[in-house]
């Protein structure tokens, strides 16, 4: 069960406001007498932005991933929710399947600040490169579901609490029809891959094309068409389902008056989440921190070696957290996976969840961006979190 996850409602234990809170412990990074500066200014009232530099020599390019002499760059949004005006939630901008930059997204909302979120396609699908690779929720709808890979985390927010947890999500879907009683599984939503799969005008423009079988829905999940090829343009309220390869005929044959599409989320002990519309949730791979603990597996390759990484977690006050760390450069050389789960300790994170990093990681605040994304420029992404008034 995702702490904090009861009955579909995110509750949070809040140290009561005014508790000043402890002197910051310099970052676990490198050897023990580098320096370590750290700035903060307010950008609104309960909203702090905090800069720490650690280590002060330029790393040469081929000791990035090895030295113990840094530099690293960490920047932190803390927001109090007892005395912030506003809200967390996640964007993903005027469609899914297509990228934005942090900025813009931020900007769209006006909002205060926010990082990037999710894993998204990316270079996977030069026509769909928005599309989370896991769990998407925005405002309640149910826009993107968990992977099966066990290496997905989840970030559910209640935005009217200010509140969220970690943890990992399961997902399982349905399009029946109860006249007949036939079923088929729905194994994605607004996923481009050729499966069963459901389809929102979220999605974008059109829906993904090729052959099988794609049947469009009215708001009561009446058939308006069936096709025998999929893709089509959805008008305001439907949805549709489409099929490729041997399921494209018992979906043409299930397509006969109204269907009902089910969705179900559970938590890790088989309970529904309810999805209301103050519930917004992106994708993460690896829970970094849990009850204060560090809880990232062990692993090898790439994706655990130093690399720039987002962050977002909560400390023992309820403060919502989120953080950059700068990588892949001689001014900041990024962070393992054990580190980033160290880092996230250091900063007072009871539950953190590591998002998508390397040349996504941004951070954005009145509007500017604040940290130094790898590329030299903004990575256009799939969402952002962001905290707007």
């Amino acid at each position: 069960m995702i702490p904090g996850l009861v009955a579909g409602v995110l509750v949070a234990a809040l140290v009561p406001a005014g508790h000043p809170a402890p002197p910051a412990p310099s970052l676990p990074l490198g050897d023990s007498g580098l320096a370590e500066t750290r700035t903060a200014r307010t950008l609104e009232r309960g909203v702090t932005l905090t800069r720490i530099v650690r280590g002060t020599e330029p790393a040469a390019a081929g000791d990035i991933n090895t030295t113990t002499k840094g530099p690293w760059r960490v920047n932190v949004l803390t927001i109090d929710p007892d005395r912030a005006r506003g809200h967390l939630k996640a964007t993903y901008g005027a469609d899914l399947s297509r990228t934005e930059t942090v900025t813009d997204l931020v900007a769209a909302e006006d909002a205060v600040a926010g990082v990037n979120a999710s894993f998204f396609t990316f270079t996977a699908s030069r026509l769909y490169p928005g599309t989370p690779v896991g769990l998407g929720v925005y405002g309640g709808r149910l826009l993107s579901e968990p992977t099966t890979d066990g290496t997905e985390a989840d970030l559910v927010i209640d935005s009217r609490r200010n509140t969220f947890a970690v943890g990992r999500l399961s997902y399982e879907g349905t399009v029946v029809n109860p006249r007949t009683k036939a079923s088929l599984p729905i194994a994605q939503i607004n996923d481009p891959s050729p499966a069963v799969a459901e389809f929102t005008p979220e999605f974008g423009a059109r829906t993904p094309s090729g052959d099988g079988t794609e049947v469009v829905l009215d708001k009561r999940g009446c058939v308006v068409r069936v096709a025998a090829t999929r893709g089509t343009a959805l008008a305001k309220g439907q949805t549709s389902v489409q099929a490729a390869g041997e399921q494209a005929a018992a979906l043409t044959a299930l397509a006969k008056g109204c269907l009902t599409v089910k969705h179900r989320v559970t938590d890790a002990s088989g309970r529904r989440v309810a999805l209301e519309p103050g519930t917004y949730a992106v994708n993460g791979r690896y829970r970094l921190v849990e009850k204060g603990a560090v809880v990232v597996p062990d692993g090898t390759g790439s994706f655990f070696d130093r690399n720039p990484r987002t962050i977002a977690g909560t400390n023992r006050r309820g403060d919502l957290v989120l953080a950059t760390i700068d990588g892949r450069m001689a001014t900041s050389v990024g962070t393992t996976m054990d580190e980033t789960a160290e880092v996230a300790k250091a900063l007072g994170l009871r539950d953190a969840i590591n998002l998508d990093g390397g040349g996504s990681t941004t951070m954005v605040a009145d509007g500017a961006v604040v940290n130094t994304p790898s590329g030299g420029s903004q990575r256009p992404v799939g969402d952002a979190l962001v905290w707007d008034h």
